[in-house]
């Protein structure tokens, strides 16, 4: 099973500490999320009414036709089902990204390709997937050298899939974004309301992708696969450019404080604007030492990671340095606690 993070309930059993006595940066969810008001009773009782408005909320905040949006359980539905709809070939996935996509494209029988991302050019390949800003590394592609890369995979009838799950709190979504490019061959785009919205829980989000693709991936995700409460909740955060605009400065903000507190503490940190990656070869300690204090992280370990266990040769996906990623803390005293924790570190 591929680990991630949101894993606090392994962390309780491990050290035996209570729920509400740890501060659980495990993962890069924005911890003040959209205030979401009750939805209307009709949302609770009806079965999810997929000729609502919500493919146009979405093409309207993305900036796409409405006819390349699917709406989809979070981007986990889509990475299952995608590779089930192409045709077998060779995909490329970073050695070092979210975790999902390997095992995914593998089910479908796709060749896997160990790919050491964007520092390594195009691979030759049929299909390329990449998280962009990634997760962990916070690496990030630009845009015209991903519409280069979908060309190349278009012409030989292949596919570029972007995930974009971080993409909302860059500080100009839009510029660092594919979705101007959405209804072109050769390439899907993934959009989640989780990580910037801060609604993981209610499973939501959206393909984008040609309008033949959609039809059949919408066929293959079947009916109602987003709940009508969500659905209520999605079209309202979409629609509040006020909150959008605030968060995103806010967001900014944190991203800095946090990248600047642990540089301060020594750590050879990069961040995104929800959270903060430190290869190493400490960082397995550190992770250790952070939770005897009740503060969770993600680890990544050293050991070589396999594309799929199964099947991968020695040194396939093989990551050099153990690594360690950090979300935001949620009030002023989780930042006073951080800070302290990491102290603490430093003086042993």
């Amino acid at each position: 099973m591929p680990r991630h993070g949101g894993n606090l309930g392994e962390a309780i059993l491990r050290y035996q500490r209570p729920r509400e006595d740890w501060l659980d940066l495990s993962t890069g969810i924005n911890p003040c999320g959209y205030p979401v008001p009750m939805p209307p009773a009709s949302a609770w009782r009806d079965l999810p009414d997929a000729f609502d408005d919500l493919r146009d909320v979405a093409a309207a905040y993305y900036g796409v036709a409405s006819q390349t949006v699917v709406p989809c359980a979070g981007s986990q539905a889509v990475i299952r089902t995608l590779p089930t709809l192409l045709k077998p070939g060779r995909v490329a996935v970073a050695t070092l990204t979210y975790s999902e996509y390997a095992p995914a494209f593998a089910r479908a029988g796709h060749t896997l390709v160990p790919w050491a991302g964007p520092e390594a050019g195009m691979p030759d390949v049929d299909y390329l997937v990449w998280v962009n800003p990634d997760n962990p590394t916070t690496r990030h592609v630009a845009r015209e050298t991903l519409s280069r890369w979908q060309g190349q995979l278009a012409e030989r009838g292949g596919v570029l899939i972007v995930d974009e799950a971080f993409a909302d709190a860059l500080a100009d979504p839009a510029a660092a974004s594919m979705t101007s490019n959405v209804g072109e061959d050769g390439l899907v785009v993934l959009r989640s309301v989780g990580k910037f919205f801060g609604l993981a829980g209610i499973r939501a989000g959206f393909a984008l992708c040609p309008p033949a693709l959609a039809t059949r991936l919408a066929v293959s995700l079947g009916a109602w696969t987003v709940s009508g409460p969500a659905r209520f909740a999605v079209r309202t955060a979409l629609r509040d450019t006020a909150w959008q605009t605030a968060t995103r400065q806010r967001l900014l903000q944190e991203g800095a404080r946090l990248l600047k507190l642990l540089r301060d503490h020594g750590w050879p940190a990069v961040g995104t604007p929800l959270f903060a990656w430190t290869p190493h070869a400490s960082t397995p300690q550190w992770h250790a030492q952070l939770a005897s204090l009740g503060v969770w992280t993600r680890l990544f370990d050293a050991r070589p990671i396999p594309l799929v266990t199964d099947i991968a040769r020695p040194g396939d996906g093989a990551q050099a340095t153990p690594s360690l990623r950090l979300g935001l803390p949620a009030t002023e005293s989780e930042w006073q606690r951080l800070q302290t924790a990491l102290g603490t570190l430093r003086n042993t």
